[in-house]
């Protein structure tokens, strides 16, 4: 038993740097075009989209008590 540091792995300069910018990212964040086009994508236009479907399909398929053969669709 020879050795008392054999749990120590090298870390990759990299990984921390990686680890450190993720965790500090809202320090360097900055709002640009591109950005902002990201964030109205996903922040309206995505659930917008969903929200749509979801309504359009509301009380269109009804899945309880069907049996083979019948049809999914109420209309």
């Amino acid at each position: 038993m020879a050795g008392l540091e054999h749990y120590k792995l090298a870390q990759d300069p990299a990984f921390v740097r990686l680890s450190n910018m993720t965790s500090n990212r809202y320090k360097y964040f900055r709002w640009t075009p591109r950005t902002a086009r990201i964030t109205f994508a996903y922040a309206i236009v995505v659930p917008a989209i969903v929200g749509y479907i979801a309504y359009k399909t509301d009380g269109k398929y009804d899945f309880r008590a069907k049996r083979r053969g019948d049809d999914m669709r109420e209309f």
